[in-house]
């Protein structure tokens, strides 16, 4: 017998239903509805039957199903202890997943899933952030990242310098990856409908550091003090940080010829190198 497709509204009301669920909110919970969306993530992540697949929030199974399908291995984590059961039902006939309960942003990810590995997840816009920083800066050995966020959240991360949506998330992926929208969504395509628009967004791991870096650590020190305040001129932003005095961050400025009166979200990632390997 052929196994339901989970996404569809008929079969996640049934599911629901069966098991008496209501979406929690304070966890971020909408079920994916639509099998289109579901076939082009899981098409994003470029899956194949030997590749291994980290999933964050499987929920009821929807996305995890549509992964296995490429008979790729998949470790799908999952927060809600009222799903397991749920998830051990609706995945029963994929042999290739491996359902594990826990936070991922307390679980040892390499003792979860061994050597190279690819990331798909619908992330509850709640948590995007942290989960997505857990990621990028535990130095595992992720090849590809797929996610589904927020809309807005998915333009701050591709957006260019100078723009108002500019800011340390933007700087951070993109110094690890390089990300770009494939697709939206529409609330339309969720159980509960959110009410926002969501974004795929597909990040390639970056074989090479985009910019020459003396040390990555204050790279992200100084990335996070020029955007600690952002209306504030960079000359400020940087001495209210640490408590710096003016004649250390200005002669960290002259020595990476940048104007201090500027503000952090008109650097690009190159600029930024520069400053950090001034203040190194």
């Amino acid at each position: 017998m052929k196994t339901s497709i989970i996404a569809s509204p008929s079969v996640t009301r049934h599911i629901l239903t069966k098991y008496k669920l209501i979406a929690k909110k304070k966890l971020g919970q909408n079920f994916l509805i639509d099998p289109s969306v579901v076939e082009k993530i899981a098409a994003a992540a470029e899956l194949t039957p030997n590749d291994r697949v980290l999933e964050i929030g499987p929920g009821i199974g929807t996305l995890t199903q549509g992964l296995a399908e490429s008979g790729a291995e998949v470790v799908a984590v999952e927060l809600d202890q009222r799903l397991i059961p749920v998830l051990g039902n609706t995945l029963a006939d994929y042999p290739n997943v491996k359902v594990m309960q826990g936070d991922i942003l307390e679980m040892d990810i390499p003792k979860l899933i061994s050597g190279p590995f690819k990331c798909c997840a619908n992330l509850p816009y709640y948590i995007t952030t942290p989960i997505i920083f857990a990621l990028l800066e535990q130095n595992l050995a992720w090849e590809r990242l797929v996610f589904m966020v927020q809309k807005e959240v998915a333009e701050r991360i591709v957006t260019e310098p100078g723009g108002k949506d500019y800011g340390a998330l933007s700087v951070t992926m993109q110094y690890y990856t390089e990300p770009q929208i494939a697709f939206t969504v529409p609330p339309s395509s969720f159980i509960p409908a959110p009410n926002v628009e969501s974004a795929v967004l597909v990040c390639k791991k970056r074989e090479k550091s985009p910019v020459e870096l003396k040390s990555l650590e204050i790279f992200f020190k100084v990335v996070e003090a020029a955007f600690s305040v952002r209306r504030k001129m960079l000359h400020n932003s940087l001495k209210n940080y640490e408590k710096f005095n003016d004649s250390q961050v200005e002669a960290w400025l002259e020595r990476a010829d940048i104007d201090g009166n500027r503000r952090a979200e008109t650097l690009s990632l190159e600029e930024f190198a520069r400053l950090a390997n001034a203040v190194e």
